[in-house]
């Protein structure tokens, strides 16, 4: 009887080690995941940024004569587009571009890839992620749009 008991108990600490080995393997792959969405958002995050700028830096392009004479804000597109896209261009690793909207709205497009440092594992080795921005340009007197 004593040697059933003894080798039933010897299965039972194999099974410790399994049980140990799978849970930590599954806490290393969600500590990847985390790492790598955080790592999506952050890249996301900056695609944002640099479409932001780069629709302001293409919004200050003026028409001289007009803003001048205080007829109106209108964008010069071609310098525009140049500002934007020169943004656009100066930061590493991004691409993009810039259109004119409506005479008066700066809209820009932004978008860059993140590599992986964990779900390469799994086959996924970047992720692309982008980013958009618009900018009306308005004239305001005492604040208020016109």
């Amino acid at each position: 009887m004593t040697r059933l008991t003894r080798r039933m108990g010897d299965r039972e600490q194999g099974s410790v080690a399994v049980w140990m080995i799978t849970t930590a393997l599954v806490m290393i792959l969600l500590v990847g995941l985390a790492v790598d969405l955080s790592g999506q958002v952050h890249a996301k995050q900056r695609a944002q940024d640099v479409a932001a700028e780069a629709a302001r830096a293409g919004g200050q392009q003026l028409q001289g004569p007009a803003a001048i004479r205080g007829q109106g804000a209108v964008v010069d597109p071609a310098a525009a587009v140049v500002a934007a896209n020169t943004y656009i261009a100066g930061a590493p690793g991004m691409t993009g571009s810039a259109t004119i909207a409506g005479g008066t709205t700066v809209v820009t497009d932004t978008s860059t890839t993140y590599q992986t440092k964990f779900l390469g594992l799994i086959g996924i080795t970047s992720l692309t992620v982008t980013g958009h921005a618009e900018v009306q340009v308005n004239r305001a007197v005492s604040g208020v749009a016109r």
